[in-house]
């Protein structure tokens, strides 16, 4: 298992990449085309937001599960990038047959639902997300499996005239017939895929002795159960996701490596306890381009919180962590981490129900590291003062740092062995 700790965005699409090589089959398991993962390779970049991130690694099978909703346009113009630079890219990607599709009065409703919201706005990214798997819930939905049928487009029909009488008005702000346009191009292209029974396909290649690498998206604080309610995803991305996004039974999960950046963002609404809105924060989203891969909305960024990380640390059974961008923090004399909140004249140091207006953070400081580390490949090489950093990470976590991201790139990993 890889999965984000905190608010999405902590680097999982570079780290399953990196990690890709020791595994036959790279599973993403939630989550759609809300979720960005950037791959930065030399001067190449590439942001994926359906198709798994081991796709550019030649030797790999790459599945998309059952938990994942797949827009069909937005799944085209992913294959017609990556076309470019992996060749028959349609046998290296095996699609469930149970994933449900995101059509395009999916979006409307998106659209409809959060301007309803008025003042209380989740942030939704208004790609479908939400409606799509409200569909799947009430047993409204479609599937990929659908694809196969003669009357596909009898059913797409029928659940279009349900949603446009369910966002009323708002359906005259899309322009629909380039929406289905794009969706039933999209369609043809799913179609050039193998669809399988992802259940069926990943526990027979575990019995076969082949190994496998589940890999989330978005992050720990936007679990529709854990995470900071109401302003989440709609999937489940703790590790527990795997098992009902993939159809792999609980003790088939080996090692969870459990992805954080050394500080936190935040894109859209929603309670960020260690926000910083000063020049720290700035200096953060300007050193770390902390800009959304899929919106491109500037991230709200802030020092690390530790209450939160060790939840998600509980709530996933992390065995592993993976610490990201150390090297945005290279230039700051002082690091904090927050270790608690003070409400009321008392310091909570577990995770809340909710957060209120007069919960504030208690921060612990640490000695910064005024050096740049991106040309550093060994965990000896690091300065004291991150290494000092990392301990106290691991301690109160109760698991190890085995991976050190000091940059972007693929070379920029440091493995601890």
């Amino acid at each position: 298992m890889v999965l984000g700790l905190q608010w999405g965005d902590e680097g999982k699409g570079k780290i399953v990449d990196v990690l890709t090589p020791g595994y036959d089959i790279i599973a993403r398991f939630q989550g759609g085309p809300n979720a960005g993962h950037s791959l930065h390779m030399g001067k190449e970049s590439y942001v994926l937001h359906t198709i798994p991130s081991g796709i550019f690694r030649p030797e790999a099978v790459n599945v998309i599960g059952n938990g994942v909703v797949i827009d069909p346009a937005t799944f085209a113009r992913e294959v017609e990038e990556l076309e470019k630079v992996v060749p028959q890219i349609a046998s290296k990607i095996l699609i469930s047959k149970k994933a449900h599709l995101i059509l395009p009065t999916h979006r409307i409703l998106d659209a409809a639902q959060e301007a309803s919201k008025g003042a209380d706005k989740i942030g939704s990214t208004l790609k479908g997300i939400g409606p799509t798997y409200t569909d799947k819930t009430s047993r409204g939905g479609m599937r990929v499996g659908d694809l196969l049928s003669d009357d596909f487009a009898g059913r797409y029909n029928t659940i279009k005239t349900r949603h446009l009488a369910q966002a009323g008005q708002y359906a005259g702000d899309f322009d629909l017939a380039q929406l289905e346009l794009e969706f039933f191009d999209g369609v043809q292209v799913m179609r050039r895929f193998t669809l399988i029974d992802s259940e069926q396909y990943l526990n027979d290649a575990l019995v076969e002795g082949r190994s496998a690498l589940a890999e989330g998206a978005q992050g720990t604080m936007l679990d529709i159960d854990f995470g900071t309610y109401p302003f989440v995803t709609s999937s489940n991305t703790v590790c527990a996701g795997a098992c009902t996004g993939l159809g792999v039974a609980p003790a088939a999960i080996g090692a969870v490596k459990g992805i954080f950046k050394a500080y936190c963002t935040r894109v859209g609404n929603g309670p960020f306890p260690t926000e910083l809105e000063d020049g720290d924060g700035e200096a953060m989203r300007k050193v770390g381009r902390e800009f959304g891969a899929t919106t491109g909305r500037a991230r709200r960024c802030g020092w690390l919180d530790m209450v939160a990380l060790r939840y998600a640390v509980m709530v996933n059974g992390v065995t592993e962590l993976i610490m990201m961008k150390a090297d945005v923090l290279s230039g700051f004399d002082t690091i904090r981490v927050c270790t608690g909140y003070s409400v009321g004249g008392q310091t909570v140091t577990s995770f809340p129900y909710e957060f209120t207006a007069d919960m504030k953070p208690v921060y612990r400081d640490f000695r910064g590291w005024r050096r740049e580390i991106g040309d550093v490949r060994s965990y000896d090489e690091l300065p004291a003062e991150l290494k000092e950093y990392i301990e106290y990470i691991e301690k109160e976590c109760g698991a190890p740092v085995g991976i050190v991201s000091v940059g972007p790139d693929r070379d920029q990993t440091i493995v601890r062995r």
